[in-house]
């Protein structure tokens, strides 16, 4: 993407109501003001909120909302050139429900609440496979005990990726730790019982996967 293209969205971004893009020094200090009033400032609703972390240009956040219109969702990209097409997307269609904000995941707790937040989604995180990167895996331990703080008590998380690494990993620290995996899947689209939420939206590079035959997999669980 040009130069030229990313500062355009960067400023169409700053005329979208539904996009938050608070300084580092602004949350971090807790002066974000819509930690813990997401549902009475901003949505008018006590629906459940529904994050999507890492969601890149939003096209899962958008998918689950044009499905559920009794939830809110919100899209959680540190880049937001990334995300202004599913900004501007649910702008367009008068997606109340929809929400982004340009932060670093390791953040979310200074955006959010302890037990705001019903539901947390992971798709296509980078696996992070060295293990010097173990730290930066959004489904390690640390990761875990951020999602757990924001989240209510029986919170679920949703983990869907292309890396068998990222799958087995996430699979074998959940069960070690003793977290609750309610449904795990090594290929959605090959194996029965797959919930069509997963099967039914794609992204882009999702596509792109299965054209080369490329196994998605997924994993509900809850954190213990």
């Amino acid at each position: 993407m040009g130069s030229k293209n990313k500062l355009k969205r960067f400023k169409e971004n700053e005329t979208f109501s539904n996009v938050f893009q608070p300084t580092r020094e602004e949350v971090v200090s807790g002066n974000f003001p819509l930690k813990g009033k997401w549902n009475k400032d901003f949505f008018k609703n006590d629906h459940p909120i529904i994050l999507e972390l890492g969601c890149g240009k939003g096209e899962y956040t958008i998918g689950l909302a044009e499905r559920n219109l009794d939830k809110n969702y919100i899209g959680i990209d540190v880049k937001g050139a990334r995300f202004w097409r599913g900004a501007k997307t649910s702008v367009e269609n008068g997606m109340d429900h929809v929400a982004f904000v340009r932060t670093q995941i390791e953040l979310i707790e200074h955006i959010f609440a302890e037990n705001e937040v019903d539901e947390i989604w992971i798709t296509f995180p980078d696996p992070q496979i060295k293990y010097k990167r173990t730290k930066h895996r959004m489904t390690n331990s640390e990761f875990l005990k951020l999602y757990k703080r924001i989240l209510k008590p029986n919170g679920v998380m949703n983990l869907k990726t292309d890396s068998e690494f990222m799958h087995g990993y996430t699979l074998g620290l959940l069960h070690g730790e003793g977290h609750e995996v309610e449904y795990a899947n090594h290929n959605v689209y090959k194996n029965e019982g797959s919930p069509k939420e997963v099967t039914d939206i794609q992204t882009f590079y999702e596509k792109q996967y299965l054209e080369v035959n490329k196994a998605i997999t997924y994993i509900r669980f809850k954190i213990k």
